[in-house]
């Protein structure tokens, strides 16, 4: 039984992602979203009241996995450089596996309908990254600008290599990912 509601769950929030990332919040409609899932509508708010609690749950599920994304393999690297690097390379590889992921947090990172609730439960997951942050700035590895700034900067370039990748798919896509960090890390490296 609870693998059956897992699984509607799941369908549920699936069907959300396409539909959310082709038709936009109000494009979409929680009928639209239950058919997709293959589900009853009286399902969907079962699990979601309402449309909002969908997006907001949604927004936590692919958030999440974008955090624990980035994290993988990370205890594998020593300095701050590489760790960073590796963040990097991280991110860029789930965006490009994970289009429609990459997509809706693009669209839904800005959201008046994603709650402050949400927002500050999904920042609990990028303790690591803030973490990593004031270290390499403390240890004198970066020049001292603030967290946020860093991982705004951080993050929004990521999403330039992504989108640039996916847009034009580069004839050396390896080197355009490499490059793009090479930006980043030139930008906040102390000399």
């Amino acid at each position: 039984m609870k693998k059956q509601v897992e699984d509607k769950k799941a369908a549920l929030l699936q069907a959300a992602l396409k539909l959310f990332t082709e038709r936009g919040f109000h494009g979409t409609s929680t009928a639209q979203i239950s058919k997709e899932a293959g589900v009853a509508t009286g399902t969907l708010f079962n699990y979601f009241p309402t449309k909002e609690d969908l997006i907001n749950g949604l927004y936590f599920d692919v958030k999440g996995k974008l955090s624990r994304s980035m994290g993988e393999d990370l205890q594998t690297q020593s300095t701050f450089h590489d760790k960073l690097k590796k963040i990097w390379y991280n991110m860029i590889e789930w965006g490009l596996y994970n289009p429609e992921d990459f997509l809706f947090v693009g669209q839904f990172c800005s959201s008046p309908y994603i709650t402050n609730y949400t927002r500050e439960v999904v920042m609990k997951e990028y303790v690591f990254l803030h973490d990593l942050v004031k270290e390499g700035i403390a240890n004198g590895d970066i020049k001292d600008y603030s967290a946020e700034l860093v991982i705004a900067m951080f993050y929004q370039s990521s999403r330039t290599v992504v989108n640039l990748i996916l847009d034009s798919e580069p004839q050396d896509k390896d080197k355009v990912i490499e490059d793009g960090f090479k930006i980043v890390w030139e930008g906040l490296a102390k000399k």
